[in-house]
């Protein structure tokens, strides 16, 4: 009987084939919105190309874990029982972001509101839009599997900065979208990154706290809510939730609550079942 080969570099082709699914899929959402098709189209098509990560993931599964069920191995991500404690903490840290946001962008905007939406079924939809075009369709693959599988080799902390660099690179197509140029283009890259890296920090911490990827999921659609909230330019809602998640990201490091982002004793205590 022949054994599956297992995958030598399994996080790396993990990368990989998320973006060569992930370009085609982009390529189309940009030509379903310049030939005019309905919104609801292009937003069914956006939020297929953000599961890129899974359906690389899925396919790639049975060489990464030969004779293991990829269901099961979901499963198991959302096993462990929610502490509300961690829940609620994450949860507070980013509303005092978001809030802080918005009394900065209030100060320097001379807009006519604050919000980019006005309505309660709008904010519903764009609720449920974020989620199933961010969190949902990406944590599996890259904190699931990608992060976890770095902590077998590294500390959650270097995973987290490697996993995060990466991260942010995928979202490469899109950084060309923005209809910025120049120096702005540059400070958008910038702060994106910085951002993003940081918030990938923080997810690793209060996940390595609960073990449950719903943690992760919740963290990723606060953010990615609260930036799509604020009327306010692009450049500067990028610098200030770079700012304060990098200061979030700093305090957790030195803090290291109950030591989840540092050595390989950390990581065999995540991965001990």
């Amino acid at each position: 009987m022949n054994r599956e080969k297992k995958l030598k570099i399994p996080v790396a082709s993990f990368i990989l084939l998320t973006n060569i699914i992930f370009l085609p899929l982009f390529c189309l959402v940009g030509a379903i919105s310049m030939l005019g098709f309905p919104k609801w189209i292009f937003d069914v098509m956006l939020c297929i190309s953000a599961w890129s990560s899974t359906f690389a993931f899925a396919l790639l599964f049975k060489k990464i874990y030969p004779g293991q069920s990829l269901i099961q191995f979901v499963k198991d991500k959302f096993n462990n029982r929610l502490k509300l404690s961690v829940i609620l903490t994450a949860m507070l840290i980013q509303t005092f972001i978001f809030l802080m946001i918005i009394f900065l962008v209030a100060k320097n905007s001379e807009v006519d509101s604050i919000f980019t939406i006005s309505s309660w079924g709008m904010l519903i939809y764009f609720f449920i839009k974020n989620l199933l075009a961010g969190p949902l369709g990406e944590e599996i693959g890259w904190r699931g599997f990608a992060q976890i599988e770095l902590q077998k080799k590294h500390s959650p902390l270097k995973a987290s900065i490697i996993i995060g660099f990466w991260w942010g690179m995928w979202h490469l197509p899109i950084w060309f979208t923005t209809g910025l140029v120049g120096i702005d283009l540059i400070k958008y890259i910038l702060f994106f990154m910085i951002a993003l890296i940081s918030t990938k920090i923080v997810m690793t911490a209060f996940y390595n706290l609960n073990q449950n990827l719903i943690i992760p999921i919740i963290i990723h659609q606060f953010f990615n809510f609260f930036l799509g909230l604020i009327n306010g330019k692009l450049v500067d809602l990028l610098m200030y939730n770079a700012i304060f998640y990098f200061v979030v990201a700093v305090i957790i490091i030195i803090i290291n609550p109950k030591n989840v982002l540092y050595g390989k004793e950390d990581t065999n205590v995540i991965h001990a079942k």
